[in-house]
Protein backbone atom coordinates (compact mmCIF):
# COMPACT_ATOMS: atom_id res chain seq x y z
CA UNK A 1 0.00 0.00 0.00
CA UNK A 2 1.23 3.48 -0.84
CA UNK A 3 -0.14 6.79 0.38
CA UNK A 4 0.42 10.07 -1.45
CA UNK A 5 0.62 12.85 1.10
CA UNK A 6 1.35 16.49 1.69
CA UNK A 7 2.76 16.65 5.25
CA UNK A 8 1.10 20.05 5.76
CA UNK A 9 -2.36 18.52 5.17
CA UNK A 10 -4.39 17.60 8.27
CA UNK A 11 -6.32 14.89 6.37
CA UNK A 12 -3.00 13.30 5.38
CA UNK A 13 -1.74 13.38 8.95
CA UNK A 14 -5.01 11.85 10.18
CA UNK A 15 -4.75 9.06 7.60
CA UNK A 16 -1.17 8.31 8.65
CA UNK A 17 -2.19 8.25 12.31
CA UNK A 18 -4.93 5.74 11.56
CA UNK A 19 -2.67 3.57 9.39
CA UNK A 20 -0.08 3.52 12.18
CA UNK A 21 -2.68 2.76 14.86
CA UNK A 22 -3.89 -0.20 12.81
CA UNK A 23 -0.35 -1.44 12.14
CA UNK A 24 -0.77 -1.12 8.37
CA UNK A 25 2.17 -1.79 6.09
CA UNK A 26 2.53 1.21 3.77
CA UNK A 27 4.95 3.44 1.93
CA UNK A 28 4.72 7.24 2.07
CA UNK A 29 5.09 9.28 -1.09
CA UNK A 30 5.44 13.01 -0.60
CA UNK A 31 4.00 13.78 -3.98
CA UNK A 32 4.93 17.48 -3.94
CA UNK A 33 8.60 16.44 -3.79
CA UNK A 34 8.36 13.12 -5.68
CA UNK A 35 5.99 14.38 -8.36
CA UNK A 36 3.99 11.67 -10.14
CA UNK A 37 4.38 11.43 -13.90
CA UNK A 38 1.43 11.69 -16.25
CA UNK A 39 1.50 7.90 -16.62
CA UNK A 40 1.42 7.44 -12.84
CA UNK A 41 -1.52 9.83 -12.58
CA UNK A 42 -3.35 7.90 -15.33
CA UNK A 43 -2.67 4.68 -13.42
CA UNK A 44 -4.00 6.08 -10.16
CA UNK A 45 -7.07 7.45 -11.93
CA UNK A 46 -7.72 3.99 -13.38
CA UNK A 47 -7.34 2.47 -9.91
CA UNK A 48 -9.65 5.10 -8.42
CA UNK A 49 -12.19 4.77 -11.22
CA UNK A 50 -12.22 8.57 -11.47
CA UNK A 51 -11.43 11.30 -13.96
CA UNK A 52 -8.67 13.89 -13.41
CA UNK A 53 -11.17 16.67 -12.65
CA UNK A 54 -12.57 14.47 -9.85
CA UNK A 55 -9.25 14.62 -7.96
CA UNK A 56 -8.37 18.24 -8.76
CA UNK A 57 -8.31 20.82 -5.99
CA UNK A 58 -10.02 23.59 -7.93
CA UNK A 59 -9.80 26.12 -5.07
CA UNK A 60 -5.99 26.20 -5.11
CA UNK A 61 -4.30 29.36 -6.42
CA UNK A 62 -2.73 27.38 -9.29
CA UNK A 63 -6.17 26.15 -10.34
CA UNK A 64 -7.57 29.65 -10.37
CA UNK A 65 -4.57 30.92 -12.31
CA UNK A 66 -5.04 28.16 -14.90
CA UNK A 67 -8.79 28.76 -15.04
CA UNK A 68 -9.52 25.08 -14.37
CA UNK A 69 -13.14 25.67 -13.41
CA UNK A 70 -13.75 26.71 -17.02
CA UNK A 71 -12.01 23.71 -18.62
CA UNK A 72 -14.22 21.15 -20.33
CA UNK A 73 -14.69 17.91 -18.44
CA UNK A 74 -14.78 15.47 -21.30
CA UNK A 75 -12.69 12.72 -22.89
CA UNK A 76 -11.06 15.15 -25.32
CA UNK A 77 -9.80 17.30 -22.42
CA UNK A 78 -8.65 14.45 -20.15
CA UNK A 79 -5.00 14.68 -21.24
CA UNK A 80 -4.91 18.41 -20.61
CA UNK A 81 -6.14 17.86 -17.05
CA UNK A 82 -3.58 15.12 -16.42
CA UNK A 83 -0.78 17.35 -17.70
CA UNK A 84 -1.93 20.12 -15.36
CA UNK A 85 -1.86 17.73 -12.38
CA UNK A 86 1.65 16.54 -13.28
CA UNK A 87 2.91 20.10 -13.71
CA UNK A 88 1.11 21.42 -10.61
CA UNK A 89 1.00 18.52 -8.11
CA UNK A 90 -0.45 20.77 -5.42
CA UNK A 91 -3.71 20.43 -7.37
CA UNK A 92 -3.95 16.68 -6.66
CA UNK A 93 -6.50 15.79 -4.00
CA UNK A 94 -4.98 14.09 -1.01
CA UNK A 95 -4.32 11.70 0.50
CA UNK A 96 -4.53 9.03 -2.17
CA UNK A 97 -4.04 5.47 -0.97
CA UNK A 98 -3.26 2.70 -3.43
CA UNK A 99 -4.52 -0.56 -1.98
CA UNK A 100 -2.86 -3.95 -2.29
CA UNK A 101 -5.70 -5.30 -4.47
CA UNK A 102 -4.91 -2.82 -7.27
CA UNK A 103 -7.59 -0.29 -6.37
CA UNK A 104 -7.18 3.13 -4.76
CA UNK A 105 -9.16 5.57 -2.62
CA UNK A 106 -9.00 9.24 -1.78
CA UNK A 107 -8.53 8.84 1.97
CA UNK A 108 -10.12 12.03 3.26
CA UNK A 109 -12.29 10.20 5.80
CA UNK A 110 -11.59 7.50 8.37
CA UNK A 111 -14.03 5.24 6.51
CA UNK A 112 -12.09 5.63 3.23
CA UNK A 113 -8.76 4.85 4.94
CA UNK A 114 -10.26 1.78 6.61
CA UNK A 115 -11.70 0.72 3.24
CA UNK A 116 -8.23 0.89 1.67
CA UNK A 117 -6.77 -1.18 4.52
CA UNK A 118 -9.41 -3.87 4.07
CA UNK A 119 -8.63 -4.41 0.37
Amino acid sequence: MEIWINPACSKCRSALTLLDAEGADYTVRRYLEDVPSEDEIRGVLDRLGLEPWDITRTQEADAKELGLKEWPRDAASRGRWITALAQHPKLIQRPIITADDGTAVVGRTEEAVRDAMSR
